[in-house]
């Protein structure tokens, strides 16, 4: 990213055209979250390749013990990485970057491009801490956020994708609120070119479809697959094939309707 530009300045200019509510502006630019916006922004902008359009795709997998317990710690890996794989087969993936950070902070790749994605694995995905859902995605999306801007700011169209992980209720958050992330993606998308997206795991106790309204994220971007390898390697299939569609123009991000945003289906 640009020294000239800062994650405060990106949020604030998103704030004077409308596009960021005050309390949104407030949460993004507390000390601590800016700085680990700032270290998942990754490639610079004048390090990409010229292009008219930029899609920005983001995961936050679990990585809690909870997955592990489950037994579902392969579906997961086997799952994000068919999303990367899906994306690197595609015409535009010299216009994709990729972001993964995990549910409890740790970044497993800054933003770059989706060819040089780094797939999961034993060794850099072993889940076995907590459930920070709401710290975490304010985060999250507050990075795919700020690379859109930054963007934005130098003359690129850019469009984001994002997916939450989890397999339980948030159990972890000592700062953020369900409020306050409802906040965030609500403006996101106001702006009309992001889709953030769900997966809940199911626990047999977490009412997903409600974390994740609250949270602000649409009925039908979100996927509720049952505690089983074939069904969570399935949600992951669709949410895929959705993201390879929104990457090729071929999904609208228009808020007008749930036919428009495209969604799931469920």
């Amino acid at each position: 990213m640009s020294d000239t530009v800062s994650i405060n300045e990106l949020f604030g200019s998103a704030h004077d055209e409308g596009n960021l509510s005050q309390m949104s502006l407030d949460i993004l630019t507390g000390v601590d979250v800016g700085a680990a916006i700032m270290d998942g922004m990754g490639i610079s902008v004048e390090d990409v390749h010229e292009a008219k359009e930029t899609v920005l795709l983001g995961l936050m997998p679990d990585d809690s013990g909870s997955i592990r317990f489950a037994g579902n710690s392969d579906a997961v890996r086997s799952g994000c990485n068919i999303v990367i794989e899906a994306l690197q087969d595609t015409k535009q993936k010299k216009g994709i970057l990729a972001f993964n950070r995990f549910l409890n902070g740790t970044i497993l790749y800054p933003f770059c491009p989706i060819e040089q994605a780094i797939l999961l694995t034993p060794q850099n995905y072993n889940p076995n801490l907590g459930t920070p859902l709401y710290d975490q995605t304010v985060r999250f999306l507050g990075t795919m956020l700020a690379k859109a801007e930054e963007f934005k700011a130098n003359g690129v169209h850019c469009r984001t994708i994002s997916l939450i992980i989890s397999d339980g209720a948030d159990l972890s958050s000592v700062e953020m609120n369900p409020a306050k992330v409802a906040s965030i993606v609500h403006d996101m998308l106001q702006q009309e070119n992001h889709i953030i997206a769900a997966m809940g795991i199911d626990d047999g106790e977490t009412n997903f479809r409600k974390v994740f309204k609250e949270m602000g994220i649409l009925s039908e971007w979100i996927l509720t697959p049952k505690n089983t390898e074939a069904e969570i390697r399935a949600a992951f299939q669709c949410f895929s094939q959705s993201a390879v569609q929104a990457s090729q123009g071929a999904m609208s991000f228009s808020k007008t309707s749930s036919a428009g945003l495209g969604g799931f289906g469920n």
